[in-house]
């Protein structure tokens, strides 16, 4: 029986069925975390179920409190407008908090991180090894700037240099700053996309990081991504409810 609001992951969606495994898989790690918390998934488009199908079906079996985690990494246009729109159609009589994005957070950081050495980056390496934080891109300003933030304090903790690099939207592009990194003289270029799953843009990433040395994998299912999430979670029962079905 469980007795907390339900957990609605909220994903983007995606043609690419990589997209979609992921995110199930996520789901998966996050209840293995929380088998007493009931955690479902809505999608905002391309796959199934969505966010207000999903609303509708939980109402209709009597639940009336909900937390919707936005998949999602930085505070951009899905998670200031588009998720806020969909949850604001909920039901009548269901009272909905929106958490905070997942990032920025230090557990995302060493996900990033461990990422990369699970791709074959040696550890003692690190001081030679300049990186390349790949994301997504957004033409939001806020979201750019927490992108920027991240990589500087990352190339506090003992990297050659941390650069960020945008797959659409802003510059540089990954093989641009693969190429500034190996002026600077780094030893080694290293990709960590800074994406939660497979896709469009971050096959785009993977392109640019031809002349890299080392190219890590997507944050995906990382046991760091689920214990966000939860965190996420609990944060959010505090807060006060975005949406109420009227």
């Amino acid at each position: 029986m469980f007795h907390e609001p339900v957990l609605l992951i909220v994903a983007h969606g995606s043609r690419d069925p990589r997209h979609a495994a992921t995110v199930h898989a996520l789901v998966a790690r996050v209840r293995s975390m929380r088998p007493d918390l009931r955690v479902v998934t809505g999608f905002l488009d391309f796959n199934v179920p969505s966010v207000g199908g999903v609303l509708d079906s939980l109402a209709a079996e009597g639940v009336r409190e909900v937390v919707a985690q936005p998949l999602l990494l930085t505070r951009a246009f899905h998670a200031k407008a588009d998720i806020p729109a969909v949850l604001r159609e909920a039901p009548r009589g269901m009272r909905v908090r929106q958490a905070e994005v997942l990032g920025p957070s230090p557990l995302l950081v060493s996900a990033l991180e461990r990422r990369l050495y699970e791709a074959g980056l040696d550890p003692a390496d690190k001081s030679s090894t300049g990186v390349v934080l790949a994301s997504a891109g957004s033409s939001d300003a806020e979201a750019i700037a927490v992108i920027a933030d991240i990589a500087r304090e990352w190339w506090r903790t003992g990297w050659c240099a941390v650069r960020p690099a945008f797959a659409s939207a802003r510059l540089p592009r990954t093989e641009d700053a693969v190429r500034e990194l190996r002026a600077e003289g780094c030893e080694r270029i290293a990709v960590a996309p800074y994406v939660l799953a497979p896709g469009f843009l971050p096959d785009r990433i993977a392109r640019g990081a031809a002349d890299a040395d080392v190219l890590a994998d997507v944050l995906g299912p990382a046991p760091e991504v689920a214990r966000v999430l939860v965190d996420r979670y609990t944060e959010a029962l505090r807060s006060v409810p975005v949406a109420v079905g009227a």
